[in-house]
Order: C-alpha cells, then sequence, then structure tokens
C-alpha cells in the first residue's frame, strides 16, 4: 500500500505563496520552452452541464503528476467555482502516488500568477494603470498577483455585475470600481481579460500604444476579437495554442500559424524578443498549462511535508 498525503482547500490556501510561486512558474515555462518538460495537451470529456479534462506532466526536477479538472458554467448561480480540480503526485522515479491535494485554488492561483509572470516580462517598465476586466475569481488572483511585477498606482475594475466590481476594488488600495470595460480600458497600460465571455469583450480601438493585454478567458468562446489578435504580437505558454482545437488550445488563436507565436519561456530564457518597442501591443493568451499546475502543486508538496499539513492515508 501506498501512504498519500491529502491536501484540502483550507491546506493549499494556507501553503501557496504567491512570490515563490511567481518565480517557480518562471522556471516551469523556460523548462517547457527548452524542451525539458513533458506535457501533452489537454483531452477533456463532457456532460450535459461542462466538461473534465485532464491535464498529465513530467516537469524533471519538480514533479511527475497529473490535475483533473471540471468546467461547469452554471456552478456561478449555485455558489459553486466554475473550475474545480485535483491534482496527484507521484514519484519520478517508481511511479509511487505521494499526495493529492485540491486543484481550485491551485488552478485560480497559479493562471493570475503565471498572466502576472508573462506581464513583467512584457509590459513596459513603466506601466502604472491596471484594468481588470471581470470580478471573479480570476478577477481576484489577477489582482493578488499582477502588483507584485509592477507598480500600479490606478487599478480598474469593471464587471458585468457592478456589485462584484465593486467588492473587488475593496480587497486593494489602489483599486476602483468602474462601470464599464471601456471605461476600464481607456489610457490602462496594461488590460487583463478575465471572463467567461463566449464572445470577445473589448475592441482594439479601446487599448492605448504600448498597452500589454492579457486574456485567459475564452474556454467555451473568444474573450479577443481577431482585429484585436492581429493588431499585437501575440505571446502564448505554448505554440500548441494555435495548433491544437480547443479545449487544448485557444479560440482566438485557430488558424494563426504557431510560428508567428512566441513563448513566454523563450522570452524569459533570452532566446527570442519580447517587447520591442514602448509602442507595441503585446497580447498574452493564455491556455493553462500542465506545468504551471506542477509547479504550484510541488510548491505546496513540499511546504506541507516541512510543516506536518495535510492527512496521511493509505492506499
Amino acid at each position: 500500500m501506498a501512504e498519500v498525503l491529502v491536501l484540502s482547500e483550507a491546506d493549499v490556501t494556507g501553503l501557496l505563496d504567491l512570490e515563490p510561486l511567481l518565480a517557480a512558474l518562471g522556471q516551469a515555462l523556460e523548462s517547457y520552452s527548452a524542451g525539458r518538460a513533458t506535457a501533452p495537451p489537454r483531452v477533456a470529456t463532457w456532460a450535459e452541464g461542462g466538461g473534465l479534462g485532464a491535464m498529465p506532466v513530467h516537469l524533471p526536477g519538480v514533479a511527475l503528476g497529473a490535475k483533473l479538472v471540471s468546467i461547469f458554467p452554471a456552478n456561478h448561480d449555485r455558489g459553486r467555482p466554475s473550475h474545480q480540480a485535483l491534482i496527484a503526485l507521484f514519484d519520478p522515479d517508481d511511479g509511487t502516488p505521494v499526495a493529492v491535494m485540491d486543484g481550485t485554488r491551485i488552478t485560480a492561483a497559479r493562471t493570475g500568477a503565471t498572466a502576472a509572470v508573462a506581464a513583467g516580462a512584457l509590459a513596459r517598465p513603466d506601466a502604472a494603470v491596471l484594468a481588470i476586466l471581470g470580478a471573479g475569481v480570476q478577477g481576484r488572483s489577477h489582482l493578488d498577483a499582477f502588483p507584485l511585477v509592477r507598480d500600479f498606482r490606478d487599478i480598474r475594475v469593471a464587471s458585468r455585475t457592478p456589485g462584484h466590481a465593486d467588492a473587488l476594488a475593496a480587497a486593494h488600495p489602489a483599486a476602483r470600481a468602474v462601470a464599464s470595460f471601456e471605461e476600464a480600458v481607456a489610457g490602462a497600460d496594461v488590460v487583463c481579460c478575465c471572463t467567461d465571455a463566449r464572445e470577445p469583450i473589448l475592441e482594439s480601438a479601446w487599448l492605448a500604444p504600448g498597452t500589454h493585454l492579457s486574456s485567459v478567458g475564452g474556454s467555451f468562446g473568444p474573450e479577443l476579437d481577431p482585429a484585436t489578435v492581429r493588431a499585437g504580437r501575440v505571446f502564448v505558454e505554448w505554440r500548441g495554442a494555435a495548433a491544437n482545437p480547443p479545449p487544448a488550445g485557444a479560440h482566438e488563436l485557430q488558424g494563426l500559424d504557431p510560428a508567428t507565436l512566441t513563448e513566454v519561456g523563450e522570452v524569459l530564457a533570452g532566446t527570442r524578443p519580447g517587447r520591442t518597442s514602448p509602442g507595441e501591443l503585446t497580447i498574452y493568451k493564455s491556455t493553462g498549462h500542465a506545468v504551471e499546475d506542477a509547479a504550484a502543486a510541488d510548491l505546496v508538496y513540499r511546504r506541507a511535508l516541512a510543516s506536518g499539513s495535510g492527512v496521511r492515508v493509505s492506499i
């Protein structure tokens, strides 16, 4: 029998520290782009109200594991997260299972944190105005992570549900709720799209020169329109975001030549350029990637071992 460490959502929340997570995510993206990690495209099966995806990964020197994640959009009306997940870790030497942990909190945190890593590499150094479009789980994750990579003096939060924007803005002293997405975007240096939209939520004409645009939504449809994607240089976690159809790839990138995309890990490693001028529009389009889950889960697991957190179960 294997003895498995089980970590609850409360355990994970207490063990997940954003600053070391940012560093670990950057290293994971570099490892993937250098060809050192193995992570096949996400596969999914569908039920009446949503889907279940599987994301196995081997990140050498870090973790061997897999995430199971369900996406049920109607859960917002049930008071549950739309994304719920479990992550299992295995001993890379003999395949013995060593841990099972809540992946819902990890998925939320690593998505916003990876977007922040991309912004740290691509946004103008003087970026001071941040717009967050969407005030749900990802809006909060971005509000937590992005101030760690730039000193934003003005953070604008907009939501299709105004009360949600008010509540999220109250969580940061530099944040304020605004009435519309267009108002939030006007003149912003960094724009974060964090919605569950099925169609584009902004127009390229709203974007100021030199904006860094980040999009992590779009599970069920494009969050950005084709004109916006064409207007800038596109950066991704992996070129498979264009080479594979959803749910592995991004709706917005279908039909693009993967060779025209730059992986964030390449920018971090210095093997390909990031921003090339102050006026350039840089676009980060995320699909989520298993190396991010591996990096985050390894941090949680190692801190759990050091602190004695969790419950051990023989299986």
